[in-house]
């Protein structure tokens, strides 16, 4: 294995020498310094196998020291005035790497009823969270946690305003209004869903109230069905509190929102994948919050329970009166 590492450097020097350019690909940096560049075909947990053009290489994990991703392709709906973005390059970090990177982007949602967690998606304040957080509240109060050079810093937003709800998909988007009129930092969005199980991924929120909690699991599936959607299973612990809040994979982008978990159930936490949330953005106007009405929208009522297989007796021509 080594024998081939040394003569993919050898490659790679001799055609930077030649004053070719390196090779396209994903970027590879070894704990020694060294790099290669080339499309990673396969990884696990252990192993990551790179396409050197000539073979491919078989790299230990525990040899690696980062991986940068080749350009994720354009989603189709991240334009330029788009709320949202997604990553331009892909770095592979510890969750605790990037969860000091991302984590100023994490915000606590509280209201007179209770409280849960969002993210901001723009430098002016837009951010996520669920709809249920905030379902029926207008007296909305955003805690925002900024790194100073020495200590972390609470502010307290209270000019907060719903720009859109969708209570079908439990999505809502809300504004922030920085106090010394600064932008906020931001996290990226998934733009291509790339989601497999036993991927690991970390939330960050403030379950029961503890805030900036980062919590870390695999996904479990990422086909759950419930109420017509699917969800993203994950084994990642979510509470009360975590409602809103981001699921990043090892890269930093928001892969879903957290918003359920089985009552009583160990490591079944549920999340919003981001195919959602992007829609839920791109069609805002749809859903663009009434003050004058709070409830506005529509909820389904529950139907009558059934006591017996069959026609009901209105219908069943067995037993209708006759004329």
């Amino acid at each position: 294995m080594t024998r081939l590492i040394l003569a993919a450097l050898v490659a790679l020097a001799c055609t930077a020498a030649a004053g070719d350019q390196p090779p396209a690909g994903d970027e590879v940096r070894l704990g020694d310094g060294r790099v290669l560049v080339g499309p990673i075909l396969k990884e696990n947990k252990q192993t990551v196998w790179l396409d050197a053009g000539f073979t491919v290489i078989e790299i230990p994990r525990d040899q690696i020291e980062s991986i940068v991703r080749r350009e994720a392709p354009p989603a189709g709906d991240d334009a330029e005035e788009s709320l949202y973005h997604t990553a331009k390059t892909l770095v592979d970090r510890e969750p605790e790497d990037e969860a000091r990177r991302v984590g100023e982007a994490v915000i606590k949602v509280s209201t007179p009823r209770g409280l849960g967690s969002g993210f901001i998606i723009h430098p002016d304040g837009y951010a996520i969270t669920n709809a249920h957080v905030i379902q029926g509240e207008t007296n909305i109060r955003c805690t925002v946690f900024e790194r100073g050079e020495h200590e972390l810093r609470r502010l307290l937003i209270d000019d907060v305003e719903i720009i859109a709800v969708n209570n079908h998909v439990d999505l809502a988007l809300i504004k922030l209004k920085h106090p010394d009129g600064e932008p906020f930092p931001t996290v990226p969005i998934q733009g291509v869903q790339d989601l497999t199980a036993g991927q690991e991924v970390f939330a960050i929120g403030a379950p029961l109230g503890l805030e900036r909690t980062l919590s870390t699991g695999v996904i479990a599936t990422t086909q759950r069905s419930f109420e017509g959607l699917t969800f993203i299973q994950t084994t990642a612990q979510i509470n009360p509190g975590n409602s809103g809040g981001p699921l990043f994979n090892r890269y930093g982008e928001v892969i879903g929102v957290t918003n359920m978990k089985i009552p009583f159930g160990e490591g079944l936490g549920f999340a919003i994948p981001a195919r959602y949330v992007r829609d839920f953005i791109n069609n805002r106007d749809a859903f663009a919050y009434d003050k004058e009405n709070p409830n506005s929208g529509y909820n389904y009522g529950e139907p009558p329970e059934r006591l017996r297989f069959g026609p009901p007796p209105q219908l069943d021509d067995d037993t209708a009166d006759p004329e």
